[in-house]
């Protein structure tokens, strides 16, 4: 009979192999964008008992989202549910699996005890010595299986609660409009779903100088319009200042920016004004929290042997708030702004995009 039940329990665990397989985790992490506009109205986001941007959309209680934000394992309640909303069969998967492979354990107890019933002999009831020993062969496997595939629907999920948690912090970084007029104003990333795409650019301070000159300053030999092609594709750059030799710290950037200056005889850097690119650039705001974000990215670039410092890394994010592309250097201003409506158009990613540009 548990012979038969072996039989079985490797069918099923095969036929589930088969039938469920584990969707490619995407290494994405979800940031938000949007349009710097005098126009538009820039207010301090308000923030719950855990300091966390309130939605004021959701519908829910102060009580309800604290529950939410309740962390157990090193997720929130609500990160969990969305890895439960994204892959919906994983536990029952993990249950199925686990299940077998227990199955297939108690199997093999019997089945080794049958071996050694066969191997001393005098036991009427005991099935021959080989079919013992297949038995337990089978148990074995199914048992090992079983309880690999629930290992890698287990590692599955913490891919995608890393990703899930790693985008929320993304989310709720903060910066401040370089706009004089909107500079008080404090935003979350989160603000700013569905308008713009985020730029990201971090390095050390000759890096941010560079970048600062490349957008304020007329470098070729007409006038430096990259500013205002930068707006029409809805591009917001956020400058981040990485202080110390490793990058691990985030400086202030605001400073840096203003105060960067040329030789005005330099004819590479003319009509230089670091004012002139205010409505597509935002300073980070809480460096602490900008500096934990980065701390995997950079670490990241330093393993495939990048200087993050001097060289510096950017991150693209779509208007979807999924990261399109990672980067070491200087931004490529040109072709940022000549391929962002076709690697991230307007009307692809968010629900609504038809309505509200056109199509079906």
């Amino acid at each position: 009979m548990f012979f038969r039940l072996s039989h079985l329990a490797v069918a099923l665990c095969l036929l589930r192999s088969n039938a469920f397989t584990t969707p490619n985790i995407k290494h994405t992490s979800s940031v938000t964008g949007g349009k710097l506009n005098s126009k538009q109205p820039f207010s301090l986001a308000p923030l719950n008992a855990n300091n966390e941007p309130a939605n004021k959309d959701s519908g829910l209680t102060a009580a309800e989202n604290e529950k939410l934000a309740q962390t157990f394992g090193g997720y929130t309640v609500k990160q969990r549910l969305r890895e439960e909303v994204e892959s919906p069969f994983r536990k029952v998967r993990l249950l199925f699996f686990a299940s077998s492979a227990g199955s297939a354990l108690t199997a093999l107890y019997f089945s080794a005890l049958s071996v050694l019933k066969a191997y001393m002999g005098g036991f009427s009831d005991t099935p021959p010595l080989n079919e013992s020993l297949t038995s337990c062969a089978i148990n074995i496997a199914g048992a090992v299986g079983c309880g690999l595939l629930a290992y890698r629907d287990y590692q599955g999920g913490q891919v995608n609660l890393e990703r899930i948690a790693k985008g929320g912090k993304l989310a709720k970084l903060a910066v401040s409009p370089a706009d004089v007029n909107m500079e008080k104003s404090v935003r979350t990333l989160s603000d700013y779903r569905r308008n713009s795409r985020v730029l990201i650019c971090a390095g050390g301070k000759e890096y941010i100088e560079q970048m600062c000159k490349s957008l304020n300053a007329d470098q070729m030999s007409d006038e430096n319009n990259l500013p205002k092609l930068l707006e029409e594709v809805d591009v917001l750059t956020v400058p981040v200042l990485l202080t110390n030799s490793d990058g691990r710290s985030v400086g202030d950037v605001k400073t840096v920016w203003r105060e960067t200056s040329v030789d005005p005889d330099d004819a590479n850097n003319r009509n230089f004004d670091s004012t002139r690119s205010d409505n597509v650039v935002a300073f980070p705001w809480n460096n602490a929290a900008w500096a934990d974000y980065l701390k995997s990215e950079i670490e990241t670039a330093k393993k495939q042997g990048f200087d993050v410092v001097s060289k510096g890394i950017t991150i693209t994010v779509k208007k979807n708030g999924k990261i399109l592309r990672r980067a070491t250097g200087s931004p490529r201003w040109g072709d940022l702004v000549g391929t962002m409506e076709v690697l991230d158009g307007s009307r692809f990613g968010m629900p609504g995009d038809s309505e509200k540009y056109g199509g079906h």
